[in-house]
């Protein structure tokens, strides 16, 4: 009964957000002729009349496309999942984010189809209308949801197995969060001498073996297994027992103390797997990255085309020998593959390398050396300069790279690394990175991966957007270049 009733409430909810975005369109539409029509009685006589719009019909056309693009973004992101534990800025943001991704869809869509008729003014005003809109609209919900549970309605009832430590931190956390609507109705554990006794306000009802006749004799919506490792066996008849009576359970899966991994519940095929993964980033900003990493590399590409041939021109005429360097890399997870670079060295400097081994001036496998002898005159301008990182483009567009990242070491040095060292490679490498904008060579070797890891660790796009800013100057004004 309790499924139906929510399975209901999820289509009550998408049915008024679609509303809400036909509403918005429809509100966008009526407010963006009026100002046309404003401008064209010359009320506003000192500025240029703005265009007029195509017939509505036309807006009426997009309308299923537009409905099925914000209910995708919305089920993406979420939005139909249960606001019980969930706060309303967790709310707001999946809103801001599906507004952002139906913004990029539709932008794609009316390019490739060249959807001409259409008013970017209006479909932004429109965007920012939905969004508004299903803001206050949650709003209401989510208000209108916790002033129930205030009063004693819409409640889940919940039987609770364990009473250790993780099971009261459990019990506290609940009593902290009414909101969530979660009552616990009792307690049960595997021990015969805990039962009776109170942990946490909170009465054990019973043994494992009692679970068939509790969910029988009491209303129990849901059952959390909150067990050590050991019970793990004992449990099954237990979860056999919610399945035949149709009772939601959940085994809660911190067992491990993991300091950097994130929990993650996926499956193969229906065989359920934790995942524990120390990258941060969902799958849709990963893919917002990529499709960043192509569009600013084609266009990178594109722009300094001219310096492309002029530097291997000059390359070639100064120094005898290829005017593009390829050295293979270790890339994502330790994946080798080949890096394109500017020659900034006289031909053949790699076997040259063990002669200057004694004169590395940084601690660690990776090799730095302020006046190394195989560097030509060109190639201090190039490096000075970073303009014999151009050709890691075409890595970026080969999917190799990424333009934001940890720089790619040879595989000479990732042999040498210490384990914690190891986890930098989690990441696609990048053109640059915080040791780039934050001085360069100028970063002794463990400051640095410490550097990386804290990339890795707290990686968003705007932290991206953010070393772009910070390498800009760094490059212009040559701040840690040899």
């Amino acid at each position: 009964m309790i499924k139906e009733k929510e399975n209901l409430f999820r289509r009550l909810l998408m049915l008024l957000d679609v509303t809400m975005v036909a509403f918005s369109l429809f509100a966008a539409f009526q407010l963006r002729q009026n100002i046309h029509l404003l401008y064209r009685l010359d009320l506003f006589p000192q500025k240029q009349v703005i265009g007029g719009l195509s017939l509505a019909s036309n807006y009426l056309n997009i309308l299923p496309i537009l409905l099925f693009a914000w209910w995708s973004a919305m089920s993406y992101c979420g939005l139909y999942s249960s606001f019980r534990k969930k706060n309303f800025f967790e709310i707001v943001w999946a809103i801001a984010k599906s507004a952002f991704l139906v913004m990029v869809v539709f932008a794609t869509a009316v390019f490739i189809f060249k959807l001409h008729f259409i008013s970017r003014s209006l479909m932004m005003l429109s965007f920012f209308i939905t969004s508004v809109s299903l803001i206050i609209e949650r709003w209401v919900i989510v208000s209108f949801l916790r002033f129930l549970r205030k009063k004693g309605y819409n409640y889940r009832n919940v039987l609770v197995v364990g009473t250790g430590p993780r099971a009261r931190n459990f019990i506290r956390l609940v009593n902290r969060h009414s909101e969530w609507g979660l009552r616990i109705i009792g307690l049960v554990d595997a021990e015969k001498e805990v039962l009776g006794k109170t942990v946490c306000g909170k009465r054990v009802i019973g043994l494992l073996d009692d679970i068939p006749s509790i969910l029988s004799s009491k209303v129990v919506d849901e059952v959390i297994f909150i067990v050590p490792r050991k019970w793990l066996s004992m449990i099954e008849k237990s979860l056999i027992a919610c399945e035949t009576q149709g009772i939601k359970s959940n085994i809660a899966a911190d067992f491990f103390n993991m300091k950097i991994a994130r929990y993650m519940s996926t499956d193969i095929n229906g065989i359920p797997l934790l995942e524990f993964k120390t990258t941060e980033g969902e799958e849709w900003q990963l893919l917002l990255k990529r499709l960043f990493d192509i569009i600013f590399s084609l266009i990178g590409v594109v722009v300094a085309f001219p310096i492309f041939i002029v530097l291997v021109v000059v390359i070639k005429c100064f120094s005898p020998g290829p005017a593009i360097f390829k050295q293979v890399r270790s890339g994502l997870n330790g994946r080798r593959f080949v890096m394109y670079k500017f020659r900034t060295m006289v031909n053949g400097a790699e076997g040259k390398r063990k002669e200057l081994t004694s004169f590395n001036e940084i601690d660690g496998p990776a090799f730095k050396m302020r006046n190394d002898p195989r560097i030509t005159g060109l190639g201090r301008f190039l490096r000075r300069t970073s303009l014999d990182e151009l050709p890691q483009l075409f890595n970026v567009i080969k999917g190799d790279m990424s333009i934001v990242g940890p720089r790619p070491p040879v595989p000479s040095e990732v042999a040498k690394y210490e384990v914690w060292q190891r986890r930098r490679l989690s990441m696609k490498p990048g053109l640059t990175c915080f040791w780039q904008a934050n001085g360069r060579n100028n970063v002794d070797f463990d400051r640095w991966m410490r550097m990386d890891l804290e990339y890795i660790d707290n990686w968003s796009l705007v932290l991206d957007v953010k070393i772009l800013l910070k390498t800009i100057p760094a490059v212009l004004f040559s701040i840690g270049a040899r």
